[in-house]
């Protein structure tokens, strides 16, 4: 698959620069940027980024579904891998920062660890996941759930984008042939870091630099249908109709209400709302809507759940309503390396850089590698908390605190 790589025009060691560069791939009129998997802005930019890896000198490849990798190569034979990384694939119209930033980060800290002390005790490598966001696909963590070992080819035959493009038409035409494909599982991790942007006004709020992520959010998503009848808004007492968008309403008003009882840090969405046959002169016989639960403790989602659930049958059952809940996602709750993050305090605390220990309200790769080795997230701020959006952005300092930390961290952890 031929395509032209635009040339590097940003300045060399310049993260603002850079990440105005690697916007350039998806760049849309309104300034945001579209990157989805396997489109040609995202082949483009990862390409662009393995040629700016070897210009640095690292020893760069592609794994099965197009994550790419930049090598570091450790003088200490047989040592494990420190990853550190993110995502280039962004949201549809979304922003410069988000995902971009982390790999970039480590691009740029990489580089010039290499520069100063030459090459590291243990093999460091900087990684491009390939998938993130579920923008394109409807699956989410595609790259970093295929070196965990839980996605293969399995998971995406049949899935097709909004425009019904087959996922495996999509990926072959990127240049990762689907018959070729070689599992991308990998058992040489040692730990996995990554930095990222808030993507929530808690740090610029609080005039902290670092966040040190101590776990990120399990997050279940739900269809909840509710099934009454249909019938006419005139000729139909009230007591005799089976409502379902009273009934809905109902239970997302309970929901809401005991998502702020219950604790702090739960949060509980209803995003989308489907109502039939929704005209305005007739008893809506139907009502779909979505649910979004993120904690990030197993047993508060757990005793939340069943609660609301709880409730929301009761009420059905003594109203001639029926209730189906259908889960489409589940994933655990992450408690992040306690150790890396000690090794982050005292690397902001000797360099005098305000930072806090905070709770990710947003999944992140750093979730499926907190599962299977240390694993350290570190957050930089956003301003105005404005993410997945043309406006999201992070001043250059706050950009370059965040990279110099990373540095220290990664010199502690492989040098």
């Amino acid at each position: 698959m031929a395509m032209q790589i635009k040339e590097s025009l940003y300045e060399k060691d310049d993260v603002a620069s850079m990440i105005e560069w690697l916007a350039s791939y998806g760049l849309t009129e309104k300034q945001g940027v579209t990157r989805l998997l396997y489109s040609k802005a995202w082949v483009q930019a990862q390409r662009a980024l393995k040629t700016e890896m070897e210009k640095v000198g690292l020893r760069t490849h592609f794994d099965s579904v197009g994550n790419l990798f930049g090598r570091l190569e450790g003088t200490n034979p047989g040592s494990k891998t420190i990853l550190t990384g993110s995502h280039i694939d962004t949201v549809v119209e979304g922003g410069k920062y988000d995902g971009a930033f982390g790999v970039i980060a480590s691009f740029l800290a990489v580089q010039r660890l290499h520069q100063t002390y030459g090459p590291p005790q243990k093999t460091i490598e900087v990684v491009s996941f390939c998938e993130e966001e579920g923008s394109r696909f409807p699956l989410t963590f595609w790259g970093s759930r295929n070196i965990q070992g839980v996605y293969g080819l399995d998971q995406v035959k049949g899935l097709m984008d909004s425009e019904g493009y087959p996922f495996l038409k999509a990926m072959k035409e990127a240049g990762f042939d689907p018959d070729t494909y070689i599992t991308p599982v990998r058992d040489d991790i040692e730990g996995f870091v990554e930095i990222h942007i808030e993507q929530g006004s808690i740090l610029e709020k609080n005039q902290k630099t670092i966040g040190v992520v101590s776990h990120i959010v399990g997050q279940r998503r739900y269809t909840i249908r509710v099934l009454g009848e249909s019938n006419h808004a005139g000729t139909t007492p009230m007591h005799d109709r089976r409502d379902a968008v009273s009934a809905a309403s109902e239970y997302i008003s309970f929901l809401t209400s005991k998502a702020k009882e219950m604790d702090p840090h739960l949060v509980a969405t209803v995003g989308k709302v489907d109502v039939f046959p929704n005209v305005p002169n007739v008893v809506a016989g139907e009502v779909a809507f979505s649910l979004d639960i993120r904690h990030h403790q197993e047993d508060v989602l757990n005793s939340f759940c069943r609660e609301i659930f709880s409730t929301f049958q009761s009420h059905a059952d003594g109203n001639e309503i029926q209730l189906e809940v259908a889960q489409w996602m589940d994933v655990v709750p992450v408690e992040l390396s306690t150790e890396m993050n000690s090794l982050v305090r005292e690397i902001t605390e000797n360099h005098k850089i305000p930072y806090q220990d905070i709770i990710s309200g947003a999944g992140h790769d750093a979730q499926v590698f907190g599962s299977i080795c240390p694993t350290c997230l570190l957050f930089v701020p956003s301003r105005d908390g404005i993410s997945h959006s043309p406006r999201e952005f992070t001043n250059i300092q706050d950009l370059e605190k965040g990279i110099d930390v990373l540095s220290d961290l990664l010199y502690k952890l492989a040098y």
